[in-house]
């Protein structure tokens, strides 16, 4: 990667997709001091900007992974919550572990414990330029995420990072973005609470329920500090109160019709994950106005599955619609932004999205659910998402459209600051995945919902 681009440059006469107003044919965008100084048909060169003659190239605004822990070094990728009958997931399970209590500590015994919970963790204090997968992401074209701590039900509260910067303060653009959870379990017999699907769902109602009281309490004892007891300091709950929004996993429509129920009652702004069946869901998305992140890791059979063994129908049926669900929801008008799921590979990437594309999704709808959507969903479009005069200039330069099989990506500017993505080894994993990509794991079997 070359990071060295001086203060102002100019893509001169290249095609323009803004995505927030229609295509130039043949338009120049002005970058100054890491900001898009000026876009338009009729833009004249400044005359001490280096120029970057765009025939034949293409500028888009630099992807946004809208769930992601980019940035925090050896952490996995977060996918769908895990889960079987009754709660919120079966088909890809949770990779991110939870990280087991110390020898001198007890299971927890219960949610007064509050287990499993970092809710106070912020990406932004734990995001480093040392993570090695930035160089991989910009690569695909990416150039800001949406990271989150990875482990535990309450996670943390994610950030909107650029990936690149002198420090690790350069690549925050918002420090809050959202509470993750997860419905991980302490698993096994004696593991402690919550150990299982149903107990975990308890444990995040109770936790809601507890900041509610607590924020109450507070508010009051401000009120009249005089004769009343102050409440008790609990950073879990603070964590929880400072989260904009809260991101729920769901793979079946009775995962998305009960996690709905379930924001609507505790009245939070809830934003629904990995949806691999969201096209079987889309009425009741849109009946609640939902927004939703579709995971771009397609089910696929699991590798170190038994090959004699028979896929039921369901199974065959997810794999095979999975990627219809963002057309569906974009024919439906629910909003919904794509993230990549840890895949690692641009040609994989692009692959992935081609597979929504056949299957429906307009191309510049899936344009605009990598770039603008995932920045109004977190509240930072006036500064990300589009190509517009006094943005962010997070640019994506291609030769070729976007997502296509031969489409090249030859320069992505991340805050003004240009990088030249080398070229990808041929993969070497099934599927055209490396080896080091996670698998998914399939639909359970047996299951009928």
């Amino acid at each position: 990667m070359n990071a060295a681009t001086p203060t102002v440059i100019a893509i001169h006469n290249a095609r323009v997709v803004p995505v927030s107003g229609p295509a130039l044919a043949r338009g120049t965008v002005i970058v100054r001091n890491g900001l898009i100084e000026a876009v338009g048909a009729d833009i004249r060169v400044p005359a001490d900007a280096w120029v970057i003659e765009g025939d034949g190239l293409t500028v888009y605004p630099g992807m946004i992974d809208a769930l992601s822990t980019f940035g925090i070094p050896d952490a996995a990728p977060v996918t769908t919550g895990g889960g079987g009958r009754g709660g919120g997931g079966g088909e890809q399970a949770v990779t991110q572990p939870i990280a087991p209590p110390p020898a001198t500590t007890l299971p927890a015994r219960g949610p007064e414990d509050r287990p499993s919970t970092t809710s106070w963790l912020k990406a932004a204090d734990l995001v480093k330029l040392t993570d090695r997968r930035l160089d991989a992401a910009r690569a695909e074209g990416f150039t800001t995420a949406v990271t989150f701590p990875p482990r535990g039900i309450f996670a943390g509260q994610g950030a909107v990072v650029d990936l690149a910067g002198e420090t690790s303060g350069d690549m925050v653009v918002a420090d809050s973005a959202g509470q993750l959870v997860t419905f991980a379990t302490a698993g096994g017999f004696g593991g402690g609470f919550p150990n299982s699907l149903m107990g975990v769902m308890a444990y995040i109602r109770q936790v809601y329920l507890d900041a509610e009281h607590y924020r109450d309490a507070k508010q009051f004892y401000a009120a009249h500090p005089r004769g009343v007891q102050r409440p008790e300091y609990d950073r879990a709950l603070e964590g929880v109160l400072a989260s904009p929004r809260v991101l729920f996993p769901a793979t079946r429509r009775i995962d998305v019709d009960r996690l709905l129920r379930f924001a609507n009652e505790l009245h939070l702004k809830a934003v629904l994950y990995g949806l691999p069946e969201g096209y079987r869901s889309a009425d009741l998305l849109k009946k609640a106005d939902a927004t939703v992140l579709v995971s771009l890791r397609w089910p696929e059979k699991a590798r170190d599955s038994d090959p004699d063994e028979m896929d039921n129908m369901r199974a065959l049926e997810v794999r095979d619609r999975a990627p219809s669900t963002p057309a569906v929801l974009a024919k439906n008008g629910v909003k919904f932004a794509l993230y990549s799921g840890g895949i690692d590979r641009r040609a994989d990437l692009f692959r992935a999205v081609k597979k929504a594309i056949d299957a429906g999704l307009a191309s510049e709808d899936a344009v605009r659910a990598m770039t603008l959507t995932p920045a109004e969903i977190y509240g930072v479009e006036d500064r990300l998402g589009s190509i517009e005069k006094g943005k962010i200039a997070n640019l994506l330069v291609t030769k070729g459209d976007l997502f296509q099989d031969r489409t090249e990506v030859k320069y992505v500017f991340v805050d003004g600051v240009k990088f030249e993505p080398v070229e990808e080894p041929p993969a070497t994993g099934r599927s055209g995945a490396t080896e080091a990509t996670p698998p998914t794991s399939e639909v359970p079997r047996g299951e009928n919902q």
